[in-house]
């Protein structure tokens, strides 16, 4: 068996998702150009929200990278208990008597 705490690294790694979704949000549009100011300040505004709106995006790709890794893990882990539980499924039929078998297949059938 591997990781059986990936549900919790799931969970954690989807709240920070939101919570970095929430940031970003909250940093709202581009300042629009004021009249008043000269170009070259509405430009070191402009950049700076550029520079805080990509940082964010950024630490945004990173976390979707962790939460999409950590579910192909937990995938992984469903797979290797799903092959578990067919090789005992089969071990435990193997185990039953033949006229045991015959006899539940003709109930089925009956049914």
């Amino acid at each position: 068996m591997t990781n059986i705490g990936a549900g919790e690294i799931i969970y954690d790694l989807r709240k920070k998702i939101q919570e970095i979704q929430l940031e970003l949000k909250q940093l709202g549009d581009p300042a629009e150009n004021i009249p008043e100011m000269i170009e070259s300040a509405n430009l070191l505004r402009s950049n700076e929200y550029l520079l805080k709106s990509n940082e964010k995006k950024s630490v945004l790709i990173d976390a979707y990278g962790q939460y999409s890794a950590a579910l192909e893990e937990l995938l992984k882990t469903v797979f290797d208990i799903q092959k578990d539980l067919k090789d005992i499924l089969k071990e435990q039929s193997a185990l039953i008597p033949n006229s045991s078998k015959k006899s539940l297949k003709s109930k089925l059938k009956k049914k």
